[in-house]
């Protein structure tokens, strides 16, 4: 497996200029929409990140889903075109992001371990 680069990781990472959007079934609101709203949603326990790489909704409602949905889909894209520029599975990417991903989550967000949502100590 070739190894990411590091400008790779740092662009999966940082994918909150973007301004893609999706055609999911959640068009109430844009993926920008949804990077505004993310922080508050992660302070208010609505979404939490999980080792697959996607945040989960972790306080059912029908905004944290679409916030949930208009970044996963986003970060799908990010991680199919990281993977074709190393030449690696996107489950490879998706697994390491997600890894990454908890390790950054701030104390107090939510993060599933072991298919149960916990607050990060």
């Amino acid at each position: 497996m070739k190894k990411l680069t590091i400008s790779a990781f740092v662009a999966l990472l940082s994918i909150s200029g973007m301004t893609v959007s999706t055609a999911s079934y959640a068009q109430e609101i844009t993926l920008q929409e949804a990077m505004e709203q993310l922080s508050a949603a992660k302070d208010k326990g609505w979404v939490g990140e999980q080792p697959n790489g996607y945040l989960g909704v972790v306080a059912s409602s029908s905004q944290a889903k679409q916030i949930a949905e208009q970044i996963n889909e986003a970060r799908r894209q990010e991680y199919a075109r990281i993977a074709e520029e190393n030449d690696i599975a996107v489950a490879d990417v998706e697994l390491l992001a997600g890894k990454r991903a908890i390790e950054r989550t701030q104390p107090g967000h939510y993060v599933k371990v072991d298919g149960q949502w916990k607050k990060k100590p």
